[in-house]
């Protein structure tokens, strides 16, 4: 027996130790299985795992240790456990064809013990993913980075500063300066530059203390900077807090960086410990006053001054962006001249820039320089915070003004569209600039506060024409809500738009203060209507031909009557009546006569008369009495002169200058020196724009200094027997029409200008040259002019139109005084040239035409050369109208030149 036992327990481990090795094979499908199962629960538990690490993490906190690394090992694990499975799959596929035996048992052997000691390995994972915490806060920075653009300028002052704080005896520096010019931008460059570089400092703390100063908001600040627990279950005292700050602090090197400081802080009631040589921490301020300075017993107070010359225009031109600084020449020389008005202060160079960054036409430029110059307080807010940083809507528009203007629109109706012009002098009759010196300053700032609006997406460009705004529906919508909620009457802006209205129906029109009336007909009532609160009323109706009697009657305080483009023919009835009335705007009416009931209007200011084929005569006495009028518009289409002076025999122009004799009548056609006579006469004119016929009444404007100063707009024709025409100093002459005067061979413009300088420095001081403001000059039907060479002196030419010169032969002739670098046309957008058969040539050299979107050739057969190059109109060309035949016939420079203009030729429609 003693022999047995041993035998036995050998074969009995045998045994076991087979069994278990047989039980790796037997059970491998079941081991597999579960170890699929295991696997699953595992990845469960490693996406809930996951997903809670997530959302810590975006609430700025990260995931622990353990339990990063417990994810890369689930990650690790599922690897493994997956080619064990992929095996297992692929050795159960080989067992012997109908039985259980699989065909390797060394292989299977070999797997099942890998899978059975594997799902041990995976349910010990599992359990271990059982986190109550996965995820903790992040360390906070001992100085964090406070966001900040690119600096200009800062360089020298940031050097000094960081000199001072590296100096162990100051231990609180103040910089101070006036409001804008950099002082907080200076400490932001030093806490992310200097102090985060600065090992030195344990931590920075930053605190915007504004006015009042608060001891309990800045201790709240410093209190959140150290993780100072709150203590909800008491309320603890100022001083306490104090204490709290204090005992942290002073065991720290720190920096105090305290914001916009206007009083003095007491520093020890907060809790901060004083700077010394012997802690070398710093309190580190900012304020406008050099006595806050002291009464913070600043050891160093610096200055922070405006930036130089330089850097001025350099911070300027980065704000404004190379992409409007080489849109036009001029505009680079235009961004300093602007710069150089903001007087190195930095807000008001980085607001402004900003704000002209996308105007790309030198106008818009020289506007902006303007008001620069005479109301800077206007300009973008700069009255309160050096213009408040600019918020596209209507709570953040700088002034009441603007926002006048803005609401000024939504009288129209929907998808309106109006001239800019036409609507700056609707705002100009309202009142609206009244505070401006002269009506010049007025009208630039109206067309500024169209750029403004429609930089604001206030206001939008109609399509593709510049000169034309209207308002989005929406914004219009929102316009009217604005003027209705706000001025706590619904019917302040009213339009009515339907096709026709009884008389009675307008009574509930008695609180309307500006109306648009869109219906074409009236009904007669025997209740005349009444307006006692109407300020301005349009009729936008071209149907509209005769109003009802008695509708002028009860209009006791209108200021706008806007008549134009009705089908009136003769002035309704009562007009008279309307003695408050300032702006009166009839054109392209059809009236034959403007009667003596205007004469009663003497408060009249704007008097508009333009497209108005009918009009034949003014009583003498409406001029006369309008004696408050600044702005006198009358202005007739070039075909209407061209048709009268065909039409006319010589009998019935003798019959014309007899009857414009008669001195009860101005007749306007021939001989109009009565006319301007007149509007001499007047005391407040300064606008005027009227057609001048003959040489007689030429001769009136040459020798009437107030009429040259006052001309915005002129049209010259059948100045008879004048062969050379000389041009005086017209300094707002913005249109010059010349047609149908068949002697005239030369023309030609004073050079002088006040002071004695002459045209080459008037391109570098545009506003002061003897036409600063033409922009527009059409030439029609002067049979025997040569040339235009006279244009060199028109430096804001934008628009040439000249037609039906049978002898002209250079646009531009001997141009040689003119320096190459001055560039002629350089304005110039629109070129118009037609029926001109002896043209040979438009400049004898090549122009860069910077500005110049469409150039247009008709009937020009002996035109084979353009002034162009491959430098010409790089940026601004749209189109090349031109005959196939004269295009195909035109000789280039070189190829590349013909190859760069031909994308851009397009033949007349």
């Amino acid at each position: 027996m003693d022999c047995v036992s041993p035998i036995l327990d050998v074969v009995t481990r045998v045994w076991d130790c087979s069994a278990k090795h047989a039980a790796y094979i037997n059970d491998l499908q079941e081991n597999l299985e579960s170890l699929r199962n295991e696997m699953q629960e595992l990845k469960n538990v490693y996406l809930d795992v996951k997903s809670r690490v997530e959302v810590e993490e975006q609430r700025q906190m990260k995931r622990t240790n353990e339990v990063d690394g417990w994810l890369h090992f689930v990650q690790t694990m599922e690897a493994e456990v997956d080619q064990i499975l992929q095996k297992g799959d692929q050795e159960i596929q080989k067992k012997c064809f109908g039985t259980c035996c699989p065909r390797n048992c060394c292989s299977s052997y070999k797997l099942g013990k890998k899978a059975s000691k594997k799902l041990g390995a995976v349910t010990e994972l599992r359990n271990k993913g059982r986190f109550v915490v996965v995820a903790d806060r992040l360390p906070q920075a001992p100085v964090e980075e406070r966001p900040m653009n690119k600096t200009v300028g800062l360089d020298r002052m940031y050097a000094e500063v960081c000199r001072c704080i590296q100096d162990d005896q100051l231990g609180i520096i103040g910089l101070y300066g006036m409001g804008g010019a950099g002082k907080t931008t200076l400490m932001t460059k030093l806490n992310n530059e200097f102090i985060r570089a600065n090992k030195d400092f344990e931590i920075a703390i930053w605190v915007v203390v504004s006015r009042p100063a608060s001891v309990e908001k800045v201790q709240e600040v410093i209190r959140n900077k150290l993780k100072i627990p709150d203590d909800t279950r008491r309320n603890i005292s100022e001083d306490e807090k104090a204490v709290e700050i204090f005992n942290l602090l002073k065991a720290k090197r720190f920096v105090m960086l305290l914001d916009d400081v206007w009083e003095r802080l007491d520093l020890q009631r907060v809790g901060v410990p004083s700077p010394t040589a012997q802690n070398k921490s710093k309190v580190i301020l900012t304020t406008r006053s050099l006595d806050v300075c002291r009464c913070m017993e600043a050891q160093k107070s610096i200055k922070v001054e405006c930036l130089t010359e330089e850097e001025a225009i350099n911070l300027f031109k980065e704000k404004v962006g190379e992409t409007t600084l080489n849109s036009h020449p001029d505009i680079p020389q235009l961004a300093e001249i602007a710069a150089k008005e903001c007087k190195g202060l930095p807000l008001a160079l980085v607001t402004i820039g900003r704000a002209m960054a996308g105007k790309n036409t030198p106008q818009e430029w020289e506007r902006a320089i303007q008001v620069l110059k005479n109301y800077p307080s206007k300009i973008s807010g700069m009255g309160d915070h050096v213009f408040p940083i600019l918020k596209f809507s209507y709570d953040n528009l700088p002034n009441d003004t603007i926002k006048s203007c803005f609401l000024y629109l939504a009288i129209f109706p929907e998808d309106h569209e109006i001239l800019c012009e036409s609507l700056v002098l609707l705002w100009i009759g309202e009142g609206f600039f009244d505070e401006c010196d002269n009506i010049y300053d007025a009208f630039n700032q109206g067309r500024d506060i169209i750029e403004h609006l429609k930089t604001a997406c206030l206001f939008e460009s109609s399509g593709n024409s510049y000169d034309r705004v209207k308002m989005h529906d929406v914004i219009r919508d929102m316009a009217l809500w604005l003027a209705t909620t706000y001025s706590g009457d619904q019917n302040r802006i009213f339009v009515a738009g339907n096709d026709n209205v009884e008389v009675h129906q307008v009574s509930k029109w008695k609180e309307v203060q500006r109306m648009y009336m869109l219906f074409s007909s009236m009904v007669e009532s025997s209740m005349p209507p009444s307006f006692p609160n109407l300020v301005t009323l349009i009729v936008g109706s071209q149907g509209m031909e005769t109003f009802s009697s008695g509708f002028f009657h009860f209009m006791p305080i209108i200021k706008v009557l806007d008549l134009s483009f009705t089908g009136i023919t003769k002035l309704p009835i009562g007009i008279g009546k309307l003695v408050t009335l300032e702006y009166l705007n009839l054109s392209f009416t059809r009236l034959t006569e403007l009667s003596t009931e205007l004469q009663t209007l003497k408060k009249i200011r704007c008097l508009l008369l333009q497209g108005m084929p009918d009009l034949k005569m003014i009583s003498k006495e409406v001029i006369s009495n309008l004696s408050m009028t600044r702005i006198f518009v009358l202005e007739f289409s070039r075909l209407i002169l061209e048709t009268e002076n065909a039409s006319q025999s010589p009998r019935e122009e003798e019959e014309h200058k007899y009857s414009s004799e008669d001195n009860g009548a101005l007749y306007l056609r021939k001989h109009n020196k009565a006319l301007l006579e007149e509007l001499e006469g007047l005391e407040h004119i300064n606008w005027v724009n009227v057609p001048i016929e003959g040489a007689l009444s030429f001769q009136k404007l040459l020798s009437s200094q107030k009429l040259k100063s006052v001309m915005r707009g002129l049209s010259l024709a059948n100045l008879e027997g004048m062969t050379l025409l000389r041009l005086p100093r017209m300094k707002h002459l913005r249109n010059l029409q010349i047609l149908s005067c068949g002697e005239l061979q030369e023309i030609e413009v004073d050079q002088e200008r006040e002071g004695g300088q002459g045209f080459v420095a008037d391109y570098f001081h545009i506003p002061n040259s003897n036409f600063c403001c033409l922009c527009r000059v059409d030439i029609f039907q002067l049979r025997k002019l040569l040339d235009l060479t006279w244009l060199i002196y028109i430096p804001s030419l934008e628009k040439l139109y000249v037609e039906d010169c049978e002898s002209m032969e250079e646009v531009i002739g001997d141009a040689g005084e003119v320096p190459e670098n001055l560039g002629i046309f350089s304005r110039l957008e629109d070129l118009w040239l037609e029926d001109l058969p002896n043209l040979r040539s438009i400049s004898r050299r090549a122009l860069l035409f910077p500005s110049l979107t469409v150039l247009a050739v008709e009937k020009c057969p002996n035109l084979k050369k353009l002034p162009l190059d491959s430098n010409s109109a790089r940026n601004s060309l749209e189109e090349i109208l031109g005959e196939l035949h004269w295009w195909e016939g035109l000789q280039w420079e070189d190829e590349t030149i013909r190859l760069i203009f031909t994308p851009y030729h397009r033949t007349w429609q």
